[in-house]
């Protein structure tokens, strides 16, 4: 996987299954990349007239899809390189099939400035091997009171606005943000935490944290805010998206937000339909997560909501924390999990469960996200750019955190049995990570 070793060959993949969720693509054929885009897909191709320089691999039946696209992950650099860096947050990503990477501006600095921008871009070139796209900070030092210089930043290439881990809880502060939005078309992103109702939570409210003796966080606190900014996106019009959401109560504004016609997209992560704050059981630090971890009722709404539509993007929220962080009492630990390298095999257990197809999941983690940030990537057609991620669907392995390439460890997931595994990333037609046994 080292940048040295990667291939720029053109490729024929032969005896794939070609997953397509724009178009619905899901048979056996062919695919040949030339020049880093999709050259042919079909049942069987011929190389002799298209490209006389072509490496064949035989996929023997293993999956095709457009590359993931991550819509939230921390990467820490500049500032935090202890947890993560640019560099092996994107190794991590490309092992998980993840081609492209939006990253959050809680950095130190801060992503409030064209300078910082233009950083993350020139490092993402320079590493070739994922493409990383940064998000600014919606109001200055994210301190949640003066929005920043949205027009200048989105022309630097700040692919949306958000204050990350913190919300924007002045009403006042989201109204003009929204009217922004609607003025330059840009995206604008909310962590959604009624700040007053979760002050000194560490975990969903419920019998569970009461055994435990922890304070707890009450549904409503997420609720709150998305009902507030969808009432005041209803006012302005603008581009609006919810991250991670953990509740049932959530899934409901939404879904009715939807059906009213607002502009309004959002996303969860892994955690919040395979697991309930059940693992927090002998208070498991790891666990510990914001939102946090809800109820199994909570569960079962947010794979609801994925079914139906109203969730439109799984992302990894990929939060990289070091050991002294996450090992000390469960109130005093940080919050967060790291997720790039398990974003698809848990993702696949809604698969193997039969709650959602392979098409409706490799949407979620492709196309959905490439159409909410208007990206040119996410589909498998002829002329494509040819960002692709390779994988056996049914592949039995056991979640080992520490063959993890991220820096951090920190994951829930650590020994949790799975099946689906990423054979092969491929990046503008170059492979950028190969399994050992693929």
């Amino acid at each position: 996987m080292d940048a040295e070793k990667v291939d720029h060959k053109d490729t024929l993949y032969t005896n794939a299954r070609l997953l397509d969720p724009a178009s619905n693509l899901d048979k056996t054929g062919d695919l040949l990349i030339v020049a880093g885009k999709v050259a042919e897909i079909g049942p069987k191709i011929k190389t002799r007239e298209i490209s006389k320089n072509v490496k064949t691999i035989n996929c023997k039946g293993m999956c095709i899809s457009p590359g993931f696209i991550d819509m939230r992950t921390q990467l820490r650099e500049p500032g935090y390189e202890h947890k993560e860096t640019l560099e092996s947050g994107v190794r991590a990503a490309v092992t998980g099939g993840i081609t492209t990477l939006c990253c959050l501006p809680n950095t130190n600095p801060i992503i409030d400035n064209v300078s910082l921008v233009d950083f993350i871009k020139r490092r993402s070139i320079q590493m070739g091997l994922g493409r990383i796209y940064p998000y600014a900070a919606l109001t200055q030092g994210m301190n949640g009171e003066e929005i920043t210089e949205m027009g200048l930043l989105s022309e630097a290439g700040a692919i949306g606005f958000t204050d990350g881990e913190k919300t924007v809880s002045d009403a006042l502060v989201m109204l003009r943000a929204l009217s922004y939005s609607n003025t330059f078309g840009v995206l604008i992103i909310q962590h959604p935490e009624e700040l007053t109702l979760s002050s000194g939570g560490v975990m969903n409210q419920s019998e569970v944290s009461t055994r435990l003796g922890l304070n707890g966080i009450p549904n409503q606190a997420e609720s709150i805010i998305i009902n507030r900014d969808l009432q005041l996106l209803e006012l302005t019009g603008g581009r609006y998206h919810v991250s991670h959401i953990s509740t049932s109560q959530s899934v409901d504004e939404i879904r009715r937000a939807k059906k009213k016609g607002l502009n309004v997209t959002c996303d969860t992560a892994p955690q919040y339909f395979s697991l309930n704050d059940l693992a927090i059981e002998k208070y498991r630090t790891f666990a510990r997560l914001s939102p946090p971890l809800r109820s199994e009722e909570d569960r079962l709404a947010i794979i609801d909501g994925l079914q139906d539509g109203t969730i439109d993007v799984i992302a990894s929220d990929h939060s990289p924390h070091d050991e002294d962080s996450k090992r000390l009492p469960f109130a005093h630990a940080a919050n967060g999990s790291v997720g790039l390298e398990t974003l698809l095999p848990i993702s696949l257990e809604l698969y193997h469960n039969k709650q959602l197809s392979l098409l409706q999941i490799l949407n979620k983690l492709s196309y959905s996200p490439s159409k909410i940030l208007k990206l040119p990537v996410g589909r498998i057609k002829k002329g494509a750019v040819a960002d692709l991620t390779i994988f056996d669907p049914d592949k039995p392995w056991t979640i080992d955190a520490s063959k993890f390439l991220s820096k951090s460890k920190n994951t829930p997931f650590d020994e949790r049995p799975t099946q689906g595994k990423v054979c092969q990333t491929v990046i503008a037609g170059k492979t950028v990570y190969t399994s050992e046994d693929f």
